[in-house]
């Protein structure tokens, strides 16, 4: 099958967020995306997830984990290289790759929160891509409560004794590493019995799941994690016991902000490809795009997707400056994710029949979008934030 790529246009207000050296980053990340990821999203839906050597070659060219410290093999970049990465996937058409939960949420809780002897033996080896990295919060029936948990992880000696199970877990099937939320008191407080483990997937009693079906992303490797009575070293321990619900809370925001910015960025490449093929397509002797409805329609799209993009790119300037807003966070996650599916659907209807084959682009955006508005939080939990601030 063969693919094709089209850059979103140029916003009606020009972005300032970037100077050279971010662009140059961007050609860097573009050219990988474009070439290593892109064409293959076919056979990595068929086998769920995307090869394992490609891990490898993003490291090499210091994709993974740029914004760690140069001591732990990142770059010390800001994270405004990290929104680069994810516009660029998006731009592509890749959602079976999960390079940003690795670099920009599990290295993240592991710099922010673990000790010095943690950081040199997980970290550089990250960013090598030696190690893939997941983050395994969610349970069967727990959902959003995070406070619900029931994996357990007992004391025994110098170990914990961790039993449970995860699911949705990406990264979960080619993982070499888990940071794992267990239970390990019994309070009456939930979210004091919460702390955050770093486990190794070699572990015995460590098993996986095969790659779970899902309605989109189909080449994103995501399964459950199953943990019968693994031992897992007190040193592995991240912060203290019963920190890891406040510890899981000072990265959601970021996380959240991450949905945000890939749902802007899938919009606009969905746009793109849909203008060009209004453009292409011809009814009734002249091209789609010259009835009124149709220009009409891509105008409404366009003017959502630039304001959706000063939004964005104003919550990206606070982030890096370190003051965003929880809130801000979550109105980004949930009106962005919102107005992509929005956007999707009235580009399917633009494509006619077509729009729902799965070799256009807007079809397979179509399923992959949707799971935006549940994941790091439901859009619904997003609003319950908001609502608490007023």
């Amino acid at each position: 099958m063969s693919v094709s790529f089209e850059r979103p246009l140029p916003p009606m207000i020009p972005r300032t967020l970037y100077g050279p050296e971010h662009e140059a980053f961007r050609d860097t990340a573009r050219r990988f995306f474009e070439t290593e990821l892109g064409p293959h999203q076919e056979r990595f839906a068929e086998q769920q997830h995307i090869d394992r050597h490609l891990w490898n070659k993003a490291g090499e060219l210091g994709l993974l984990c740029a914004t760690m410290p140069e001591e732990y093999g990142g770059s010390g970049v800001d994270r405004l290289y990290s929104a680069i990465l994810m516009e660029e996937q998006a731009y592509a058409l890749d959602s079976a790759s999960g390079f940003a939960l690795h670099s920009d949420i599990v290295a993240n809780y592991i710099l922010n929160f673990g000790n010095e002897e943690q950081k040199k033996s997980w970290l550089p080896r990250m960013a090598t891509g030696e190690v893939v990295g997941a983050i395994a919060m969610t349970e069967p029936g727990t959902g959003s409560d995070l406070q619900s948990i029931r994996t357990t992880a007992v004391e025994d000696g110098d170990d914990y004794v961790v039993n449970g199970s995860k699911i949705f877990i990406t990264n979960g099937y080619l993982c070499d590493m888990a940071v794992v939320a267990v239970k390990t008191g019994n309070s009456d407080k939930g979210a004091a019995n919460i702390s955050l483990l770093i486990m190794d997937a070699k572990s015995p009693g460590f098993s996986k799941g095969k790659p779970l079906k899902k309605v989109g992303m189909h080449g994103q490797d995501t399964c459950e994690l199953f943990f019968d009575n693994v031992r897992v070293p007190k040193s592995n321990l991240l912060g203290m016991p019963g920190m890891g619900f406040i510890m899981l809370m000072k990265e959601l925001a970021w996380e959240r902000l991450m949905v945000g910015l890939m749902s802007q960025a899938a919009a606009e490449a969905v746009f793109a490809h849909t203008v060009k093929y209004t453009k292409d397509r011809k009814a009734f002797g002249k091209p789609i795009g010259a009835f009124q409805n149709t220009r009409f329609k891509l105008a409404e799209i366009r003017t959502q997707i630039d304001i959706g993009r000063a939004y964005a790119d104003k919550c990206m300037a606070e982030q890096v400056k370190g003051t965003l807003s929880v809130e801000a966070a979550c109105a980004a996650k949930y009106w962005l994710s919102d107005m992509v599916n929005r956007i999707v659907d009235e580009c399917v209807q633009l494509h006619g029949g077509y729009g729902f084959m799965m070799e256009y682009p807007v079809a397979r955006a179509y399923v992959d979008n949707r799971a935006h508005r549940i994941y790091a939080g439901t859009n619904e939990i997003m609003k319950e934030l908001i609502s608490r601030t007023l």
